[in-house]
């Protein structure tokens, strides 16, 4: 009896020690999700106006050619994929993995009709397990990531559309909604055929509208993912506070059930005590 209460009180002990290690987790996770949050917040008007010049130019120049706006036949196609370097965040990483996995099934036969490029040592090590190929990596981004920590792989990903080695490139990644949502999605990022049929806006273009134009689309396109690894590191923050803080309250019920276990081994162990006295009076009188 005495081993088993010593058992319990280790696993209370231990359960502790976890405890505060999940709520310590928990609130760093929360510090950093409302500095994400912000940042994710902050990129989207210079998105969404760099789209608006972008349509204007679109709309206003006949016979504007580029090949970031033209649909080409689909022989393979790019999928940039964001996910974190760490862990302990519920299902951030396994939602947005089974979802370019089952799209990559259905879609494709071979390792030769498609091209990845993974944000994250957790998609990295996911996709190399699974002997993947994969054309370019970042890891280790900071938690709050500048433009020039993904520049590269951005204009990689950009670059291989333009010289014709995939005729389309989606990104794959959780996009943020609020600190307990984060929704995994697919959006096709390339060809950009959604800025096409914008209004005409009364702008001056030097040296010309088509040579705006040819500056301003990969650029819009490398915004637009750094915009989505914005929004994945929100979302990361949000799930893992979220991870944690349920992890602590299972934590907290789990000391207060070795809690009550611990009172009953040890109220049996004074009673059985008790008895072995009486008894042992009684053999004496």
């Amino acid at each position: 009896m005495a081993k088993g209460m010593r058992e319990i009180k280790r696993q209370i002990k231990s359960t502790q020690s976890t405890k505060q290690i999940t709520r310590a987790m928990e609130m760093v996770a929360a510090a950093n999700l409302k500095r994400a949050e912000q940042a994710a917040q902050s990129a989207r008007p210079y998105a969404e106006k760099m789209k608006e010049v972008i349509a204007s130019i679109a709309a206003g120049t006949k016979g504007v050619k580029h090949p970031m706006l033209q649909s080409r036949e689909i022989k393979k196609t790019g999928y940039l994929v964001i996910t974190s370097d760490r862990g302990l965040a519920g299902g951030y990483n396994a939602n947005v993995l089974r979802k370019v996995m089952n799209v990559i099934k259905e879609k494709h036969r071979s390792t030769d009709e498609y091209s990845i490029f993974v944000v994250g040592r957790k998609g990295r090590d996911f996709f190399k397990k699974r002997n993947i190929p994969i054309v370019q990596e970042v890891t280790g981004l900071p938690d709050k990531p500048a433009f020039s920590d993904i520049k590269n792989i951005a204009n990689a990903a950009v670059n291989n559309f333009e010289n014709g080695s995939y005729d389309e490139l989606y990104l794959v990644y959780n996009e943020y909604k609020n600190a307990i949502s984060q929704i995994p999605v697919m959006k096709r990022l390339l060809p950009l055929e959604e800025v096409s049929g914008g209004t005409v806006s009364s702008y001056e273009y030097e040296p010309s509208p088509e040579g705006v134009l040819e500056a301003l689309l990969p650029r819009y396109a490398e915004t637009l993912i750094y915009s989505a690894v914005l929004d994945g590191k929100a979302s990361e923050f949000g799930a893992r506070m979220t991870a944690m803080n349920n992890a602590t309250k299972n934590a907290t019920k789990m000391i207060s059930t070795y809690t009550l276990q611990y009172n009953r081994a040890r109220q049996a162990a004074i009673t059985q005590e008790i008895s072995e006295i009486v008894a042992g009076a009684n053999a004496q009188a």
